[in-house]
């Protein structure tokens, strides 16, 4: 622990992710080894209810830190562990398989003034703005939903929670959310969370399934950026993105580029 007693985090993802649950509201404890993260308002939501561990996994130590999260976690249903390293190593994965442990390696990306470029094609039929207001969040809701196809009778309730903790955090100033709207419709939508330190982390980029391919996304991308250098005080973006998903040639198209891997593992509830 930091001698003004927060939580020293190293990877870029985790510590920005720390930021915007702090804000929202969620615990977090360090116990040296390992940090507790903690959303009780929340406990569906799986990245607010994890244990952040300082090292990658030994021999062994897949089984007993799903031990200890269960410790900490006595009435949960999933398992949610992260690896706060920047390289991608995670140590002993040939031992996850068999507890039922899935790695997920996501891409970090940053990117600063100087690097953010335009879209190639920009859509110039949507209206780029700030979500504001009651119908708006609605909307956001909605979109969520089409977006994720329900996976549990659960899913509805934890994505208001969600929305309403992100609505709480923009009225309080601590973040943007960004909206691109058709017909008066919310088309795709996203997220900006920002600290006094500089950073900004990008939160939830999604487009309506049906509206995909319209350049939606980069061009809401590439607004909010220049709306967070310019006007939130930003001089670090962050982005954490899917190796595998085409979106991440479109960040990387935008000037972001590839900086750190996250890790997480879970085991999803039965």
């Amino acid at each position: 622990m930091a001698n003004d007693g927060t939580v020293e985090i190293t990877s870029l993802a985790f510590r920005t992710e720390a930021m915007l649950l702090s804000l929202s509201g969620s615990e977090l404890t360090d116990q040296g080894d390992y940090v507790v993260v903690r959303t009780p308002e929340n406990p569906g939501f799986w990245w607010g209810n994890y244990l952040l561990f300082r090292t990658g996994f030994g021999p062994g130590d897949a089984a007993a830190r799903m031990e200890t999260f269960h410790v900490e976690f006595p009435g949960a249903k999933h398992v949610a562990l992260g690896v706060d390293t920047t390289d991608g190593v995670v140590g002993a994965e040939h031992e996850f398989g068999a507890l039922g442990l899935e790695l997920e390696r996501n891409t970090v990306m940053t990117a600063v003034r100087s690097q953010v470029r335009a879209p190639a094609r920009p859509n110039t039929d949507a209206t780029y703005r700030l979500l504001a207001g009651d119908t708006d969040f609605a909307q956001l809701h909605s979109l969520t939903m089409a977006v994720n196809a329900l996976q549990s009778p659960d899913q509805e309730d934890f994505s208001w929670k969600k929305i309403e903790a992100e609505r709480a955090l923009a009225e309080a100033g601590h973040a943007a959310w960004f909206g691109a709207f058709d017909g008066g419709l919310l088309k795709a939508s996203l997220g900006l969370v920002f600290d006094a330190a500089g950073l900004a982390r990008f939160q939830n980029v999604q487009t309506h399934p049906d509206d995909r391919g319209r350049g939606l996304a980069s061009t809401l991308v590439y607004r909010a950026s220049t709306y967070g250098l310019a006007e939130l005080g930003a001089h670090t973006l962050v982005m954490v993105a899917d190796p595998e998903y085409l979106a991440i040639r479109v960040y990387r198209a935008l000037g972001f580029s590839d900086t750190e891997i996250q890790l997480q593992l879970t085991k999803p509830a039965p």
